[in-house]
């Protein structure tokens, strides 16, 4: 997340005692945020929209409920990642739909999904970006969703642990796979490259 918004930030704190500015700040400052959490996830523009928005509703439905007993950017990832679960199971059961515009170079996936700043975010803005997104896209979702959490939103270790209802050990052996599989996908595309060039 862009900003920090714990204790006396925390925008659902805010609105259990009848503020809704920090919530507006909080959706206009991390719509982007969410938004690129869902794209790298798989999801396509549209549906990373409608996601985004389901997570806010929810949200501000939880104001009235909700307890800050944890990192609020922990609960707002938990409520994301319940969001992208629903939104696959619902998919499972619907026959997939092929986007043709994806094929061409035109569709959602040839858009910049990276907003943010930071040396990951840099990382992923550079020339490497697509061979990043395509290893990124092949790993398995729980090690994805490791990598996006710990990676580029910049979560410690037990704030991963809480949002995926994992052990912390858990969590530390995902991130040394999908590391050691990027790695090696990267490593490959470059030896690749450079045997091309080299021809």
């Amino acid at each position: 997340m862009r900003e920090r918004w714990d204790f006396e930030r925390d925008p659902l704190v805010a609105l259990g005692r009848g503020e809704s500015e920090p919530f507006e700040a909080f959706v206009l400052s991390e719509t982007t945020t969410f938004l690129a959490f869902f794209l790298r996830l798989g999801a396509d523009r549209s549906e990373a929209e409608d996601l985004v928005q389901d997570v806010f509703v929810k949200l501000f439905r939880h104001a009235a409920t909700y307890r800050q007993e944890e990192r609020f950017a922990a609960f707002a990832f938990r409520i994301a990642r319940n969001a992208w679960i629903d939104r696959t199971r619902r998919k499972r059961r619907a026959p997939p739909l092929r986007d043709e515009r994806s094929l061409d170079g035109n569709g959602p996936e040839s858009e910049p999904i990276w907003p943010g700043s930071g040396p990951a975010v840099e990382l992923v803005r550079g020339e490497d970006a697509l061979r990043l997104r395509a290893a990124l896209s092949d790993l398995p979702e729980a090690q994805r969703l490791v990598f996006e959490l710990g990676v580029l939103q910049e979560l410690p270790y037990g704030d991963i642990a809480e949002i995926l209802d994992i052990p912390v050990g858990t969590v530390k052996s995902r991130m040394f796979h999908a590391v050691r599989k990027l790695r090696e996908a990267l490593g490959a595309d470059e030896d690749g490259e450079n045997a091309r060039e080299r021809a």
